[in-house]
């Protein structure tokens, strides 16, 4: 049942990602607009092509780092996939935090693979603050999945 449930969290999240992807840069064209203000403050539109990691850390450009991002996500991913696997203590919601990891990693990497970069669309602003970093759907994923993780461990409880 765990193996389901981080497959399908995998799925969706990879899906979801993709298509609102497809849909923001290429349906509304954004890669030529550059910015599509949707709510603002709070919710903006801004293309953004990221070689590095979040907020484009490590970003140098060159191949050697595509690569190597690419094959750091392939590995953590086969990680989670090999540790939910073997931890039978752990129950669904781990599995289905581990799919979300997954499944936005696989979307960055497809991005990697694609384009040579990561495609960010999403922009939040707030109370006075302009944020001017961009992020997509795949790192609403692995931020919540990763949230999961942390919450729903149950390895280093006791279960007397």
């Amino acid at each position: 049942m765990a193996a389901r449930m981080m497959f399908w969290g995998a799925f969706w999240a990879f899906l979801l990602d993709q298509a609102s992807k497809y849909l923001v840069i290429h349906g509304m064209d954004l890669a030529q607009r550059q910015a599509i203000d949707v709510l603002p403050p709070l919710l903006n539109f801004r293309y953004g092509e990221n070689t590095g990691i979040n907020f484009g850390l490590f970003g140098g450009g060159d191949e050697a780092s595509r690569w190597l991002l690419i094959a750091l996500s392939l590995v953590i991913c086969t990680a989670l996939v090999i540790w939910i696997s073997r931890s039978h203590a752990q129950g669904r919601m781990m599995a289905l935090a581990a799919g979300l990891v997954i499944g936005g990693a696989l979307g960055n990497v497809a991005d990697r693979l694609l384009y040579g970069y990561v495609l960010d669309f999403l922009n939040m602003s707030c109370c006075g603050i302009n944020n001017p970093f961009v992020f997509n759907i795949a790192d609403v994923f692995i931020f919540a999945g990763a949230a999961g993780l942390i919450l729903f461990d149950r390895s280093g409880k006791n279960p007397a």
